[in-house]
């Protein structure tokens, strides 16, 4: 599978950790959209698109967002699931949100992460021209 085309667009705020936003193209054929470029403690790296976990009310079987006390439709108390416990290492946002999509293997995670890091350096670089 190759990279065809990586479209990176920056976001304004220079004080928050999201950078940009990604659409990579693979083999002219498919897409992936809202890849995220972050900054984290140790630089720039990539988030892959997300939602947020949900689960289901008892009663009613409305889908809550995880670690909801009440349902969002009936009102109901939720339980607190075991799922919602998480060890202390694994931080908020990863227990709340599961990829759509993600590389399979590490050397592709690496070599889409490279790629879409230089588009965006290219992107950075057009601005301050």
């Amino acid at each position: 599978m190759e990279i065809t085309e990586v479209r990176v667009i920056l976001k304004d705020s220079s004080d928050k950790k999201l950078k940009a936003y990604a659409t990579v193209t693979f083999d002219n054929v498919f897409v992936v959209r809202d890849i995220k470029v972050i900054e984290g403690a140790s630089g720039l790296f990539i988030a892959m698109p997300s939602r947020k976990v949900k689960h289901a009310c008892p009663k009613c079987a409305y889908k809550n967002e995880l670690r909801s006390k009440y349902c969002n439709q009936c009102a109901a108390p939720l339980p607190v699931e075991a799922s919602t416990q998480r060890p202390e290492d694994v931080s908020v946002s990863q227990a709340e949100h599961k990829d759509i999509a993600h590389p399979i293997t590490q050397q592709f995670r690496e070599s889409l992460q490279k790629k879409v890091l230089e588009v965006y350096a290219k992107e950075k670089d057009k601005i301050k021209v």
